[in-house]
């Protein structure tokens, strides 16, 4: 059974308790200064820049690789990656300057775990299918369904893997789903228990599978 924990804190200030390559993978999905009402954070481009400054070289400490979601409009923020995977819907999940927002993408920072065990390629993107299910405490949660499958393709069976950005828990769901260990750092105390809520529900449920 997996092992997973949540802390309520400052991703920042968790992660410099940490020791080096603590984790296998960083795999977080960061604010995307689009003005969400987050509770304990507001969400402007100014503060997410200041915000990649500081947990950017954290995370890169921590783990042998990092992947992130940060949204189309906020890639060139960050450092540049080692690849960029993608996650699409052909219908569009939500509008842009151009149109209809079909596609994400996902920064990769580190070695494909595949690769790097001699054992094949894999494709660089998910076409998702299933409609997000409404999670109630939370402004934006991710799929889980494309959160399943880049757990998966990021990361090996018994791996820790980190979220700094654990928001509504998707994340750590999926990390139950497909047997990793996980940590979530969450700054907001509410959605901490809305995550705990939907882990301890998911590991109920791979205890009965």
């Amino acid at each position: 059974m997996s092992y997973w924990d949540l802390y309520c804190g400052d991703c920042v200030e968790e992660m410099r308790k940490m020791e080096d390559k603590s984790f296998d993978a960083v795999i977080t999905d960061p604010p995307w200064a689009n003005g969400t009402e987050y509770k304990e954070y507001t969400d402007s481009r100014e503060n997410l820049i200041e915000l990649i400054a500081g947990f950017m070289p954290e995370a890169l400490r921590v783990a042998g690789r990092v992947i992130i979601t940060p949204g189309v409009g906020n890639m060139w923020l960050y450092p540049e990656p080692t690849w960029v995977m993608c996650w699409a819907n052909q219908a569009g999940v939500g509008s842009s300057k151009w149109g209809f927002t079909c596609w994400q993408p996902i920064l990769c920072y580190g070695k494909d775990p595949f690769l790097q065990r001699q054992m094949g390629r894999r494709p660089d993107l998910y076409m998702q299918h299933q409609v997000i299910k409404k999670v109630v405490g939370h402004p934006c949660p991710k799929p889980t369904d494309a959160m399943e499958w880049l757990v998966e393709r990021t990361t090996m069976p018994g791996d820790r893997v980190l979220d700094c950005f654990c928001g509504s828990g998707s994340i750590g769901v999926a990390a139950i789903r497909r047997g990793r260990h996980f940590i979530g750092i969450e700054k907001s105390a509410d959605y901490v228990e809305l995550a705990r809520g939907r882990m301890v529900e998911a590991q109920q449920q791979e205890a009965l599978l």
